[in-house]
C-alpha cells in the first residue's frame, strides 16, 4: 500500500513505488542492499523522503511518501502489540541529507513500539551513505533506546531475525517479571492536570485512585501535572503528552484517566496519538454506575446519563460508534452512518425519558403514601463511602448492601426506626455525593433524589476519619443547594469515630456543631437518637402547664 504525498508523481514514478511494495525482504536482512540502493535512487530522483514499514516475515506493508524533511507514519493500530510489548513491524527511510536519527524518529519508535526504526542517508550520486537504526532496550524501570550508526550502510552487517528474536525474548521475560500478564484487568495510568495548590491536587488524585479501585482497575501509575495554562488541544502539552503516553506503552498501560473531564475534541485528540483507551473522571463515574445499579429505575437513570454522556463525543477515533469519516463536503458514508448512530441514541434517550417518568410517577405515590401515614421521613445524605448503608443496616436492623467501596449504594432503601413509646420515623439511604459530580448523572438520579424534597430532616453523614472530610461536607453542601435543597432541616453527623483521636472529638463536634458515631458500634447511637426524639417530639413530652 502506497502512503503519503504521493500528488505531483508521474506515472512511472508511482510504477517505481509499487515495485518497491511487492518486494520481499530475506527474514535474515533489516533490509536488502539492493531494496536500499533502488530506495535511495528514487528518494534522490523525487527529491523526498522515502519509508518502508516491514512486518517480521519481510512483507513490505506501507511505501510511505514524504516531502524533503519528514515521512508521516500511517495508522498501524491494526498491528496489535505483541507480550513483549512490540508491535513486530520496523520502520526504514531516507533523509536527503546526512544526518542520523531525529528526535521525532526516536519518539516515534517509543509511540508505536516498532522493532526499529533505521535510516537511510542518501548520497549526492543516490547512493546508499550514512547508516543508523536504533531499538528500545529492556530493563526493569523504563526503556531506554540503543542507537548504532555507520558511516558507510555497506558496512552495515545484521542478522536480524536473530536479533529481533533475542530482543523479543528478553522484553518479554522483563516485562513478565515486572507485570503479572495474566492479570485480566485494564490497567490505567492517571492523569491528573490542574491548577489548584499542590495539596489539592494530590488529594484529588487520590479519590481518582479510589474510584479506580472501585471500577476494578489495575492502577500502575499517576501523573499530576500543574502547568501555567491549559492546551485547549490535549490539556496538557503536545510534548508532555507523548512522554505519558511512552511511560504508559513502557509499563504495558492499557487505559489512561484523566482527573479532569475532557471536552469531545480533547478526548478525539489524545486518542489520534495513541491506540489506548481514553477517559475522564465523568465516565469513569458513569462505568462504576453502570456496574452497580441494581433496580430498574438505576439502571435506567445510568443508561440515560450514559447516552447524553457518548452523544456529543460520537465522532472519530476511539469514541464513534463507526470509525470511518465523510466523503466530499463530510458528508460521505461514513457521515451517514455517524447520524444513524445519533438519531438511535437521540430515540433511545426519549424512550428512556419516557420510562423515567413513568417509575418517577410510581416513586411520587409511595412517597404520597408515607406522608399521609404521618410519620417523619429522614433522610440520610452524604460523600460516597461514608458509611449511610452501614449506619441504616444498624439502626433498623436490616442488610442492605454494604462495601468499603465508592458507590456501593445507588439504589434508594426506605427502613422505619422504631422508638420508645410506639413511635417511628422512616429513614431512607440515598445514592452518595462525590465531588464535581458529572451534571449528566446529577440529572440522571435528579428523579430519585426528589425523595429528599419530603424529608423532614436530612441526616449528613460524614466520614471524620477521611482527611479531606471538610471538602467532602462544602461538596455535599454544594450539590443540595444546586438541588434546591439548602433551606432543608439538617443535621450533621460525624461517623467512623472509632478511627479518629477520642481527645479532639468534642472539639471537632462543637466546632460543627455535630453528632458522633461509629456505624460498627451500637452503643455509640445514644447522642443520634436524643437528637432525632428531641426534633420530632420535644413539643409531645413537654409537660402541661
Amino acid at each position: 500500500m502506497i502512503e503519503g504525498k504521493t500528488g505531483g508523481l508521474k506515472a512511472s514514478q508511482i510504477k517505481a513505488l509499487e515495485r518497491i511494495y511487492r518486494r520481499k525482504i530475506p527474514a535474515d536482512e533489516l533490509i536488502s542492499g539492493e531494496l536500499a540502493r533502488y530506495l535511495t535512487e528514487l528518494s534522490h530522483e523525487l527529491k523526498r523522503q522515502l519509508g518502508l514499514i516491514i512486518d517480521r516475515s519481510g512483507t513490505i506493508l506501507f511505501v510511505i511518501v514524504g516531502d524533503d524533511r519528514e515521512i508521516e507514519i500511517p495508522d498501524l493500530s491494526r498491528y496489535s502489540l505483541g507480550r513483549s510489548g512490540l508491535r513486530g513491524l520496523r520502520c526504514i527511510h531516507t533523509h536527503l541529507k546526512q544526518d542520523s536519527l531525529s528526535r521525532d524518529d526516536l519518539t516515534d519508535l517509543e509511540l508505536l513500539r516498532l522493532d526499529v526504526m533505521a535510516v537511510i542517508c542518501v548520497g549526492e550520486n543516490g547512493l546508499p551513505a550514512r547508516f543508523s537504526y536504533a531499538h528500545l532496550l529492556p530493563t526493569r524501570k523504563t526503556n531506554q533506546i540503543e542507537s548504532v550508526d555507520f558511516q558507510d550502510f555497506y558496512r552495515f552487517d545484521l542478522d536480524f531475525s536473530a536479533f529481533i528474536s533475542a530482543l523479543d525474548q528478553e522484553m518479554e521475560r522483563v516485562a513478565v517479571e515486572t507485570i503479572d500478564l495474566a492479570d485480566g484487568r485494564e490497567r490505567a495510568l492517571l492523569i491528573s492536570v490542574g491548577q489548584m495548590s499542590r495539596q489539592q491536587v494530590e488529594n484529588s488524585m487520590a479519590e481518582l485512585d479510589e474510584l479506580a479501585q472501585t471500577a476494578n482497575l489495575a492502577v500502575i501509575d499517576q501523573v499530576i501535572q500543574r502547568p501555567r495554562k491549559f492546551n485547549p488541544r490535549f490539556l496538557v502539552g503536545e510534548g508532555k503528552l507523548r512522554e505519558i503516553i511512552i511511560r504508559a506503552l513502557q509499563q504495558h498501560v492499557t487505559l489512561l484517566v484523566f482527573d479532569q473531564d475532557l471536552t469531545p475534541n480533547q478526548i478525539r485528540s489524545i486518542s489520534e496519538i495513541t491506540e489506548m483507551k481514553v477517559i475522564d473522571r465523568s465516565q469513569l463515574i458513569l462505568d462504576i454506575f453502570a456496574k452497580r445499579a441494581q433496580s430498574r429505575d438505576g439502571k435506567v437513570q445510568v443508561e440515560l446519563a450514559q447516552l447524553k454522556y457518548i452523544l456529543p463525543r460520537l465522532a472519530g477515533k476511539g469514541t464513534a460508534m463507526s470509525r470511518l469519516m465523510g466523503g466530499i463536503g463530510g458528508r460521505g458514508p461514513g457521515e451517514t452512518k455517524l447520524e444513524i448512530d445519533r438519531r438511535r441514541i437521540r430515540d433511545k434517550i426519549r424512550r428512556l425519558e419516557k420510562q423515567l417518568d413513568s417509575l418517577s410517577r410510581g416513586r411520587l405515590q409511595r412517597r404520597q403514601k408515607r406522608i399521609r401515614a404521618g410519620l417523619p421521613i429522614v433522610s440520610i445524605v452524604g460523600y460516597t463511602n461514608a458509611g449511610k448503608s452501614t449506619l441504616l443496616n444498624a439502626l433498623t436492623q436490616s442488610d442492605v448492601l454494604t462495601e468499603n467501596l465508592l458507590f456501593a449504594t445507588l439504589d434508594t432503601a426506605t427502613r422505619r426506626l422504631r422508638f420508645p413509646l410506639d413511635r417511628e420515623v422512616i429513614i431512607t439511604d440515598t445514592v452518595g455525593f462525590i465531588r464535581d459530580l458529572p451534571d449528566s448523572l446529577i440529572g440522571a438520579f435528579k428523579a430519585t433524589l426528589e425523595e429528599l424534597e419530603d424529608a423532614d430532616l436530612l441526616l449528613h453523614l460524614v466520614d471524620l476519619s477521611n482527611p479531606r472530610f471538610d471538602e467532602q461536607i462544602k461538596s455535599v453542601d454544594k450539590i443540595l443547594d444546586s438541588l434546591n435543597l439548602g433551606t432543608q432541616q439538617r443535621l450533621l453527623v460525624f461517623n467512623k469515630i472509632d478511627q479518629v483521636s477520642a481527645e479532639d472529638l468534642p472539639h471537632i463536634c462543637r466546632r460543627y456543631d455535630a453528632v458522633a458515631v461509629s456505624a460498627l458500634q451500637r452503643n455509640s447511637f445514644g447522642a443520634l437518637l436524643d437528637e432525632l426524639q428531641h426534633r420530632f417530639w420535644v413539643e409531645e413530652d413537654s409537660p402541661v402547664v
